[in-house]
Parts: C-alpha cells; structure tokens; sequence
C-alpha cells in the first residue's frame, strides 16, 4: 500500500481524487482518503486489511508520542488508535462502536477492516500527548 497523493487541498475537489479511485479499483485495492491537519493522502488499501495497520504500514501513525510505544498492538483493549471517517463508516457492530457513533467519539482503527472506500481523519488527543506530524 502506498500513498498515491499528496495535497494541501482539504475538500478533495482536485480530479485526482478521480484517478487514484479509477487506480486503486483496477488495481483491486480500496481507496482511502486520509486527512490529518491540511494534509490529504490518498492510499490504495487490499480489501480485508485492519485501518491501523494500513495507517502504520504508509507511515500515518494514529498514535501519539506515548502511545506509539504504550498501546495493546490492535487488540481493541486500549483506545489509543481512536480516528473519525467522515465517509464510508462501516456499520456499528459492535457494542463500543455503537456508543461511538452515540456519542461521536472516534472509532478504534483496529476493529476496523478496510472494505470499502472511506475518508479517516487522524484525530488530535490530548489525553497522551499531541501527535507528531
């Protein structure tokens, strides 16, 4: 997985959004917008792969300075790896994503598999520290 773009364009109005959908479709990975801050990066994803580890493996950390280091490994124990998607949420299953969306907290990029296009956008913690960019 590799990013395909890189933009200071945050609506995605840019007709390379276009072509890396057309990219990504033909070569049988699922496109993911991923926003953090003013910048956009746009990955071409294999269907069935967990978000976090498609986040980590292109070098987009959904951890902050602590927890990159003091986290469960994708286990879904320790909510540190917390983004929103604003487009393409896959549905609620579970009882921690269903309170999520209840009370708009961020979705555990390890419970998710990346099945469908979608947009993350890496969210800001303060609880453990400001991510680094």
């Amino acid at each position: 997985m590799r990013p395909t773009e890189r933009s200071n364009a945050v609506d995605g109005s840019s007709g390379a959004d276009a072509d890396a959908d057309t990219a990504a479709a033909a070569s049988g990975s699922v496109p993911v917008t991923v926003c953090d801050g003013d910048s956009v990066v746009e990955l071409g994803v294999a269907p069935g792969t967990i978000l976090r580890d498609a986040l980590l493996e292109s070098g987009l950390s959904p951890y902050t300075r602590v927890t990159r280091r003091a986290n469960c490994g994708g286990r879904g124990l320790c909510a540190t790896c917390g983004v929103r998607i604003s487009v393409g949420a896959p549905s609620a299953e579970h009882w921690h994503d269903r309170l999520a969306d209840r009370f708009g907290y961020p979705r555990l990029s390890c419970q998710i598999r990346v099945t469908e296009p979608m947009t993350v956008e890496l969210v800001e913690k303060v609880v453990w520290g400001g991510r680094e960019r």
